[in-house]
């Protein structure tokens, strides 16, 4: 049993915290030795003899920093060719130190079988501990990571206030066609960020052992590394050799005090002359930086050095005279020329150079004579300047935000159905009383939408579009053209556009009610829409979306399928709306290659990590949608805990262990039997199926919603002919 191989780590940490890190030098302390083979060993760190000054803080011989902590002390040992460093605690190759970081070898857990399922290498948990030493694993440059086919690991740790913390990560795999190269998703590898401040941590891998995929996948490992440094391979299911390769990266800074507290004691300070302080962000401690205009290692007496930037010819500053200052440069401009004398500038120029250029005389009497004619003309020139202007004005508008494209659009529609009306400028700013902001109806992330009036009293919707320039205008005429192309009852009706002003603006059917998202997430904290009404709207808005994927003349992926994306009438007939970020699918493809869109907690996964847009991503996007009318909570909220911050991943999570009604609303569970609000679960829980091969279409959606909501009416009583709503059919 994979839960029974599970490995359950604890750890008790009773350690004390004695230091955090360091900064960046080029050179080491004079009369020091500055490299170990091919490694670079920069002040404040240092090398020492193995063994030397083993039970003491910040040794070295004097080659590393005195009195701030453990681990600046490297070990040089000389038995390998080349020499290798080691951090003088306990014993980690280094393999690199920069200004901040400090990269050390690998330490990976494994467990590996025969093909008949024997263990063959069973290391299913190693330990770190960096308690001792000025450094912390980088939460920015590394993240945790499992390899392997039915894998699950976890990394239990604790920072510097002994604080524990725990993380896990599950790779599946039952197919070698599953595993897709350079992703690490979660089939045959998966990631996971880890906690800041980690200075200790234990690492464990368990499996689920099945001998129909170990020809291709033996070995499960799990491990810290550069996640930039490594791309999974489906070679690594076989060889661990490249997966040891990839560093694990280590933060430093000096000593445990912030700067303040630091520079408060001349004695210990660090910061050298020419340099100032900088506290850690990932540490206790500080670090140093020389000013601008200075090099050198600022932990070094006597500290930074200026920088003469004129002394380098192939790379002076100036192209005149250069001037070196303490920590910057001046450029002056010989005699008989003028400017500001950089190469990065306007250089210097001849004065004569510049008379010829400007020929003062000339330019005066030119525009002299320009002047007066301007001033006569106007008088009669005026009015008819103004009104080319607003009428090429227009045009450039008109050409701008894609007129043409839209007019070969339409005339390639012609004698399809309904046309759309060409509004002008003027009738939309009236119906907006001049774009009211008191009319404004909402935002979203394509444009502004406002309330207006039209002659006869015919109220509208009329959607301001953000600002669009030459690359963006296809999105634009995007919009147009499906919406006229769609004919459904629960989609937003589109009545025309405006191209004649700055931004484009689109003219709808005005929807009353607002959107689902107000009505399920109202201020008092109940929904004030029924369980049925729920699933009415459900109905409706999977109907309209499988008509845009199989029905419409071209297949439509919305992509940004979401509850304020969802209006209501009066009615509460829902409305699909807001199509400034759908897709036309050409009918011979399936998918396409496309930018990532949409909103967090309704995105799909897959489309997220590979790009490739297909109508299951609105199918999982769908799923989200019922499990926000099921639970009326928020898809996406960083205000909670975080397994409950993506509410669909949550709920899947809770139906795997029968724990769902634990979040779903009390409307609900009030007004829902159990056998339909499981069906309903059910159904949300396929469409939200991490691959979209296993998600049904929209129209099985459809369909099998439009079942649940088929009744039986029995009349009660022969004379009141009241008839009462039945258990749903299943």
């Amino acid at each position: 049993m994979f839960l029974q191989r599970l490995l359950l780590i604890q750890m008790i940490f009773c350690w004390p915290l004695l230091a955090s890190s360091v900064v960046i030098s080029e050179d080491a302390k004079a009369d020091c030795q500055g490299k170990c083979g091919n490694i670079s060993i920069p002040y404040p760190f240092g090398i020492t003899a193995r063994g030397e000054n083993d039970d003491k803080g910040g040794g070295g011989g004097g080659c590393s920093i005195q009195g701030v902590g453990y681990g600046y002390d490297i070990n040089c040992d000389t038995s390998y060719d080349p020499p290798k460093a080691f951090m003088g605690i306990n014993n980690l190759e280094i393999v690199g130190i920069s200004e901040t970081e400090i990269r050390i070898k690998d330490n990976t857990s494994a467990i590996c079988y025969n093909p008949s399922g024997g263990v063959v290498l069973n290391r299913t948990s190693v330990a770190w501990d960096l308690s001792l030493t000025p450094f912390t694993f980088s939460n920015t440059k590394n993240r945790f990571f499992v390899v392997g086919c039915n894998s699950l690991g976890v990394i239990t740790g604790s920072d510097h206030n002994l604080e524990m913390f725990s993380s896990q990560c599950v790779s599946t795999c039952d197919r070698r066609e599953e595993v897709k190269e350079g992703n690490c998703n979660g089939n045959g590898c998966c990631q996971n960020i880890i906690r800041k401040w980690m200075t200790r941590s234990v690492i464990g891998i368990a499996r689920l052992v099945n001998t129909t995929y170990l020809s291709f996948s033996p070995c499960s490992y799990a491990f810290l590394a550069a996640y930039e440094q490594f791309t999974f391979d489906a070679s690594d299911l076989l060889d661990e050799s490249k997966v040891r390769d990839v560093p694990v990266v280590l933060d430093w800074a000096i000593g445990n005090k912030t700067c303040e507290e630091a520079e408060k004691d001349s004695a210990t300070f660090a910061c050298q002359d020419n340099s100032y302080c900088n506290n850690s962000q990932n540490n206790l401690g500080y670090r140093c930086t020389c000013l601008e205009g200075h090099a050198g290692n600022p932990y070094l007496s006597p500290g930074c050095k200026d920088v003469n930037e004129c002394e380098d010819q192939n790379n002076n500053p100036c192209v005149g005279i250069c001037i070196n200052t303490k920590g910057s440069y001046n450029c002056t401009c010989p005699t008989g020329s003028s400017g500001d004398g950089r190469k990065d500038g306007g250089g210097c120029v001849s004065d004569t150079i510049k008379r010829e250029k400007f020929p003062i005389l000339s330019v005066t009497l030119g525009t002299g004579f320009g002047l007066l004619f301007v001033i006569v003309a106007s008088s009669w020139l005026y009015l008819i300047v103004k009104k080319r202007k607003l009428i090429k004005l227009k045009q450039k508008f008109f050409q701008q935000n894609g007129g043409f494209l839209l007019m070969q659009q339409i005339h390639s529609n012609e004698g399809s159905g309904d046309t759309s009306k060409i509004f002008t400028a003027k009738e939309l700013k009236l119906a907006t009383n001049n774009y009211d902001k008191n009319l404004i109806l909402g935002r979203g992330g394509f444009g502004t939408v406002y309330k207006g009036t039209l002659p006869g009293d015919r109220i509208v919707a009329i959607k301001k579009s953000e600002k669009v320039d030459p690359t963006q205008v296809e999105e634009f005429i995007n919009e147009v053209v499906l919406l006229t192309q769609i004919n459904h009852r629960n989609v937003v009706k589109l009545l025309g556009c405006c191209l004649e002003t700055e931004v484009p603006l689109l003219v709808y059917e005005y929807i009353c009610n607002g959107t689902l998202f107000q009505h399920i997430h109202s201020n008092n904290g109940v929904s004030s829409i029924s369980f049925h009404s729920r699933l009415r709207i459900a109905a409706e808005t999977a109907s309209a979306l499988a008509y845009l994927h199989s029905a419409a003349a071209i297949p439509i992926i919305h992509r940004d399928i979401k509850s304020t994306n969802i209006l209501l009438d009066e009615n509460y007939t829902a409305k699909v709306a807001d199509f400034g970020a759908s897709r036309l699918i050409p009918l011979e493809q399936t998918e396409l290659s496309t930018k990532v869109l949409g909103t967090r907690g309704y995105l799909d996964p897959e489309y997220h990590y590979t790009g490739q847009l297909t109508d299951k991503s609105d199918v999982y996007s769908f799923g989200a949608l019922l499990v926000e009318l099921l639970t009326a909570k928020k898809t996406f909220s960083s205000n909670r805990p975080e397994e409950q911050i993506n509410l669909a991943l949550y709920f899947v999570s809770l139906m795997g262990e029968n724990r769902m009604l634990e979040i779903l609303d009390t409307r609900v569970v009030n007004e829902g039997t159990q056998k339909e609000i499981t069906a309903v679960a059910e159904l949300a829980k396929r469409c939200l199926n991490l691959t979209g091969e296993e998600r049904p279409t929209m129209r099985q959606v459809a369909e099998e919603l439009e079942s649940f909501r088929k009744v039986d009416c029995r009349c009660l009583g022969s004379s009141t002919k009241q008839c009462n709503i039945c258990k749903i059919t299943i």
